[in-house]
């Protein structure tokens, strides 16, 4: 009964990490979004499925992860004072936001190798302490590894290369 227990005058929920119950908030708001929208959708079956099926299965897992990280930021204990301050990191939010731009936008004109590989490179630079070597082996082989399953495995009309 150790968490009964911590429902106490003083004590109660404490948010241990703020960035990852905002992220699992984040996850859930997103995969509730898309799941609302794929409804609209004809699901199908799992043998034969609709325009909906995945995109709804997607969001579903999205929304369980979401759950996950919200409640592992969490903390079932007495609260005292916090003296952590925690500050929103917007270098990061900026560059992702950045890469996954630069993705819509290359895809077609440079295709989708150039593109991921655009993607990979700017979304590296959201950490300060950037490892060349390491981020351009990550782009080439996310490059590779994204034709591989997108353009070549499923066969999605994506231009590969420069048009």
């Amino acid at each position: 009964m150790p968490i009964a227990a911590s429902f106490s005058a003083r004590g109660g929920l404490k948010i241990r990490n703020l960035r990852d119950a905002i992220s699992g908030a984040l996850f859930i708001v997103f995969g509730l979004f898309v799941g609302s929208i794929s409804t609209t959708y004809p699901l199908g079956t799992a043998m034969r499925m609709g325009a909906g099926y995945f995109p709804l299965l997607v969001s579903a897992l999205l929304v369980l992860l979401g759950v996950v990280v919200l409640v592992r930021s969490l903390s079932f204990e007495r609260v005292e004072r916090d003296t952590e301050q925690t500050s929103l990191a917007v270098r990061p939010a900026l560059f992702v936001v950045a890469s996954v731009l630069a993705f819509a936008l290359l895809v077609p004109s440079l295709g989708l190798l150039l593109a991921i590989v655009a993607l990979t490179l700017i979304s590296g630079f959201a950490q300060r302490q950037v490892r060349y070597a390491e981020l351009a082996g990550l782009a080439v082989a996310l490059a590779g590894f994204g034709v591989l399953v997108f353009a070549w495995g499923l066969g999605l009309q994506l231009p590969v290369l420069p048009v």
